[in-house]
């Protein structure tokens, strides 16, 4: 091809944002963010919705930053706009989102010749982008990069379509176009992808709910361990409501963070478009659920709910305070699972509870910051814990463990467990057993061998699974 022919091809390149040069969706991404930033606010949202969505966008924008050198950008998308550029083609970076964030990417890759996005008085989207392409470059006179229907009329006075994992819907409509060709091939999460984001490893946790039914001596009751199991499963769905909606609000983060950013939203595997469908309806499962089961249980997965909802809003930044929430989350577990089975947990058991996950809190605390590479100064992303505080956790936690032990030990010389065991004297071993444990978890966490959850490390750690069964046989025997 001659340089007059080359020139005469050399159309602008125009590409979308979302669900196309980057595999999320800026808008909810911001919306999260602003939610976690500033959560009274969202009652501003009717207001400025009222005002038209380019207005709503305008107000995010101007509160929240998005951080575009670390969103999950489409390879064959930007290899594209650098070939593009090679062969001397204008590019331009054409997207509804707002121009701030639209701006913010071009300024990271470096591969625009020009930005064209919503502002506060204009949505570029559907017809309104079509009408802007063809009024600056005329029908037919620039090719498209996009994924989705929305962008149909951008796709219909291009020269050349190029699709990005498209939609169902623009798959369907894609007879009506011409010249078209799949830049992507469509991407759907895998069942991999949604067991991982709805963290069913941490659904571990909820054995706690069979405390209660263990301390009670109602293992043998058939009816109290169906309800125990759907408790369980009611909390599995709850927390992974919870853990969507983290996950959400915490996406600039965790795409720092060296394991969470291969998580399904930070990494663009689900879309985060996906996340604000999935949080009602997982929520609505586990209730229904719920629902089977004893008001006073209901009211404890709403008091989980509420307090897990908090504890990622705003208590998981404040350093100390978080523990505390953590603390409360097991514990309520432990609740739950006594008012599924229509029995009330014992003073011993809620202090010991108290002393006890206060201690696996700041484990969880703890093994997060010792596995960072981090200077003495520097805070954990998304946390106020720096790696100078390690010796003060480390201390915290081992002396609520040990109180943990304390309580035991003033419950076993109790008059009370002379009323629920025949032979107490047994349950004296299990005070060592308790000892080892906690001295094996700090000493793990300090070794980087524990998994940033102590609660999972505990049930897939051979010799913490060990100790479990030996203090359970004890608690049988003493019967």
């Amino acid at each position: 091809m001659n340089i007059e022919s080359k020139a005469k091809d050399a159309v602008p390149l125009c590409v979308d944002l979302d669900g196309t040069l980057i595999r999320t969706d800026s808008l909810v991404e911001t919306v999260a963010l602003f939610m976690k930033q500033q959560f009274l606010m969202i009652v501003l949202f009717p207001y400025w919705l009222i005002r038209g969505r380019a207005r709503f966008k305008e107000e995010i924008a101007a509160r929240t930053r998005l951080d575009a050198a670390h969103l999950p950008y489409e390879a064959a998308v930007v290899d594209a706009l650098r070939a593009a550029r090679h062969d001397g083609r204008e590019t331009i970076l054409c997207t509804g989102a707002n121009r701030r964030y639209a701006e913010a990417v071009a300024n990271h890759l470096g591969l625009f010749d020009d930005v064209m996005a919503s502002d506060a008085s204009t949505n570029l989207t559907q017809n309104e982008k079509q009408r802007a392409l063809t009024q600056r470059f005329g029908v037919h006179g620039y090719d498209y990069i996009g994924n989705d229907r929305k962008d149909l009329p951008a796709f219909r006075h291009a020269r050349r379509s190029l699709l990005v994992s498209p939609s169902r819907s623009l798959r369907r409509a894609r007879s009506s176009l011409s010249d078209v060709e799949v830049l992507v091939p469509e991407k759907t999460p895998s069942l991999g992808d949604y067991v991982s984001q709805l963290r069913l490893h941490q659904w571990l946790k909820n054995i706690l709910l069979f405390v209660a039914l263990l301390a009670s001596q109602r293992f043998n009751d058939l009816q109290s361990v169906l309800a125990a199991a759907t408790g369980f499963v009611a909390f599995g769905f709850c927390a992974s409501s919870v853990y969507v909606l983290n996950d959400l609000m915490d996406l600039p983060a965790d795409r720092r963070h060296p394991r969470k950013r291969s998580r399904p939203f930070a990494s663009g595997a689900i879309p985060a478009g996906q996340g604000p469908l999935l949080i009602p309806l997982l929520a609505a499962i586990g209730f229904a659920l719920a629902s089977m089961l004893t008001i006073e249980f209901v009211l404890a997965l709403l008091v989980y709910y509420f307090v897990s909802l908090n504890y990622n809003l705003w208590a998981k930044n404040l350093a100390v305070l978080d523990t505390l929430f953590l603390a409360g989350l097991y514990t309520l577990r432990i609740i739950a699972g006594a008012a599924a089975i229509g029995v009330v947990p014992s003073f011993w058991l809620l202090a010991f509870s108290m002393f006890f996950f206060l201690s696996l809190a700041l484990a969880k605390r703890y093994s997060e910051l010792v596995n960072l590479e981090l200077e003495s100064d520097q805070r954990v992303p998304g946390r106020q814990y720096r790696r100078i505080d390690l010796n003060t956790i480390i201390s915290q936690g081992a002396a609520s463990g040990y109180a943990a032990v304390l309580v035991m030990a003033l419950y076993i010389n109790s008059e009370e467990v002379y009323r629920n065991y025949s032979h107490p004297q047994i349950i004296w071993l299990t005070c060592p057993l308790l000892l080892y444990w906690i001295n094996k978890l700090w000493l793990n966490a300090q070794r980087r061998e524990m998994h940033d959850d102590p609660l999972v490390w505990a049930v897939e750690n051979r010799v913490s699974r060990g100790i479990a069964v030996m203090f359970t046989l004890l608690l049988i025997l003493a019967i």
